[in-house]
């Protein structure tokens, strides 16, 4: 245990802990960010017959716990923590859909011998379990069950397979064959050596209000919105915001100084391209008076991927920007706040204003004219496979989006990059000896069609919006957000996933949302007298880097360092040729896709050799050399 603990010492560098109940052992590492003096975990309720350990905050904490004194219930400390212990004592497993806020805790019913794991609604928080037998071993990160000798270190190569198509794992898979995740909204219960696990809430996209008008909508907006903010300033310790320059973020710093506060810290961060996101983040700054920082980077994957891979445990493109981030943000304050949700709740990405427009032919598309659609988009791929020129691939995909037409869950994992609907193109990202398996694994669809089953009586964006919640938020975007930041021992918070805003902009029509397809339009109407104007009509890009300039800068030298010949053949998932075509190819910025690929693949060899092939992943030195000697 003490192993296990201190190879996640950077989530909670404040204090360590651990106790043991009979064949139960639960250990905690704190950030302290709320009741400094009494807040160490584990902590018992009054009778010490139930025992819980936590990761996260409790918004809506003070309300419950003035209910629950209310009915007798003795407090011994100021924290959120207890409050979950005597929530549990009083309603049980349906008090958890009751808690506002990020968590993942475990809880240990001393008296029935039974523990109970509980992940928060929308996965903001991680929590990991291996079981097998009667043994159960769980953490916030991968690597400290991988510490328990009994837990195999194997590679899964179905979420291999998932990572490749969406550069993130979707449902319960990682890369670890026999770890998985605990789903949001779910509680694990494990007594006698066996596990059950329960959904205890459930997102709801049939609950909309389609008499509100356009005022009431924004007269909502606002106060969830500051409702919201001010719940998660909750803190002991200082609090800053991610400014990113965009509408979001904005919004957060605009609703913080109507509420009052003292000083706000604001934090940029650029990349030194023509996409860094400086002035309107100065302006931003500056209109409402912020203590505000920047910090600009060179990106160089060969000096930090390995360590920022050893973090987030799954190759991703969206790593070395929040890491950086931060490293500068915990210069100064213990806790952020983040503008993730605002486009998943009021459609602000391009992927809805693709689907926008076909909101009816969706739904009206003869079931002929799908075949035709399925039979054209086949001959698409083989011809454009077949001539080689890479650069054209954008434009058939674009082709192939337009024939799903009727079928709202293909026409979207196309403009997710999926590539498993065509069979032949895994002859040109597996190796041959590889293949036979590759074609037996589950294909991409497959993780979204009780999904998309769930939302087919709503329109084509509408089911998006609501699969993008329960995958792309919570498997790559949060995920990243989490352990970029606790990799640096920092909080980062996401306003816009408040459960009472959730469920209010779940309420909002979606002719609100989006209009003459523009993206968010009831967010920009309802900020355009609280926001500078540019702010409100400028494009979404954020912290991020263009995979196209990337590989000119070095992203090929590292990808041509790493993914030699002679290593592919010897790993054996994956066809060389297709890799080095790609890598000699004429850089073009159509090619997007193939630098994110590569990405992907490079960062898939550093993790074998970090987690697989070694003995000795705690130690954190992080030399590519040590794993690539060429």
């Amino acid at each position: 245990m003490d192993r296990m603990l201190e190879i996640i010492a950077h989530r909670g560098p404040d204090g360590a802990k651990q106790i043991t109940h009979n064949n139960y052992t639960l250990g905690h590492r704190r950030l302290a960010i709320i009741d400094l003096n009494t807040g160490d975990q584990p902590i018992y309720n009054e009778d010490e017959t139930l025992c819980i350990v936590f990761n996260g905050e409790i918004y809506n904490f003070k309300e419950l716990r003035q209910e629950l004194m209310a009915k007798g219930h003795i407090f011994s400390t100021q924290t959120d923590t207890e409050v979950i212990l005597h929530g549990f004592e009083e309603y049980g497993t349906t008090f958890f859909s009751r808690m506002n806020g990020i968590f993942a805790f475990a809880l240990l019913d001393i008296v029935n011998d039974t523990l109970f794991l509980a992940r928060d609604h929308f996965g903001i928080k991680p929590l990991h379990y291996y079981h097998n037998s009667k043994l159960l071993v769980f953490g916030s990160e991968q690597k400290s069950i991988l510490l328990h000798p009994k837990v195999p270190r194997q590679l899964n190569k179905q979420a291999l397979h998932l990572q490749l198509n969406l550069r993130y794992t979707q449902g319960d898979e990682t890369l670890f064959k026999h770890i998985k995740r605990l789903p949001p909204a779910h509680y694990l219960k494990f007594s006698k050596g066996n596990i059950e696990i329960k959904k205890f809430w459930e997102l709801k996209y049939n609950n909309v209000n389609q008499s509100i008008t356009e005022a009431e909508a924004i007269d909502g907006m606002h106060f969830y919105m500051k409702q919201a903010i001010e719940r998660q300033l909750i803190s002991d310790v200082p609090i800053g915001v991610y400014l990113s320059g965009g509408l979001d973020s904005s919004t957060i710093v605009q609703k913080m100084h109507e509420l009052g506060a003292e000083q706000i810290n604001t934090f940029t961060l650029g990349f030194n391209e023509p996409t860094d996101e400086f002035p309107d983040a100065e302006r931003i700054a500056t209109h409402f008076n912020t203590n505000h920082h920047t910090l600009s980077l060179q990106m160089n994957p060969l000096e930090k991927f390995p360590e920022v891979l050893w973090h987030a445990e799954e190759p991703k493109i969206n790593l070395l920007q929040g890491y950086n981030m931060s490293n500068f943000v915990r210069q100064h304050v213990k806790v952020v706040l983040g503008g993730l949700g605002g486009d998943e709740l009021f459609a602000g990405y391009d992927i809805h204003r693709f689907t926008n427009p076909f909101n009816n032919l969706h739904k009206n598309m003869p079931r002929w004219m799908k075949k035709v659609g399925q039979f054209k988009s086949q001959i698409l791929f083989r011809l454009q496979n077949a001539s080689g020129i890479l650069s054209t691939d954008e434009y058939r995909r674009g082709m192939q989006m337009l024939l799903a037409l009727g079928n709202v869950e293909k026409f979207y994992l196309i403009i997710r990059n999926a590539w498993d609907y065509d069979d032949r193109f895994y002859q040109n990202i597996y190796t041959s000896n590889s293949l036979g398996e590759a074609l037996r694994l589950n294909k991409v669809h497959q993780y979204f069609d009780s999904l998309f089953d769930r939302a087919n009586n709503l329109k084509a964006l509408e089911q998006v919006l609501f699969v993008e919640m329960q995958s792309k938020m919570v498997n790559d975007y949060l995920l990243v957000e989490d352990r970029m930041s606790m990799s640096n021992s920092v909080e980062e918070r996401v306003p816009f996933l408040d459960l009472d805003l959730v469920n209010f902009a779940n309420s909002i029509p979606l002719h609100l949302k989006i209009k003459q397809n523009q993206t968010k339009y009831l967010f920009r109407k309802a900020m355009e007298n609280h926001l500078p104007p540019k702010i409100i009509t400028k494009k979404k890009w954020g912290f991020t880097v263009n995979p196209y300039l990337q590989f000119k800068k070095d992203l090929k030298e590292v990808a041509r360092k790493i993914l030699t010949k002679e290593f592919v053949e010897q790993q054996g998932i994956f066809n060389y040729q297709y890799i080095d075509k790609i890598i000699n190819y004429k850089p073009h910025p159509k090619l997007r896709w193939h630098y994110n690929y590569l990405w992907i693949v490079m960062g898939i060899a550093i993790w074998q050799k970090m987690f697989i092939e070694t003995n000795n992943f705690e130690k954190q030195q992080f030399d590519l050399n040590e794993y690539f000697s060429n």
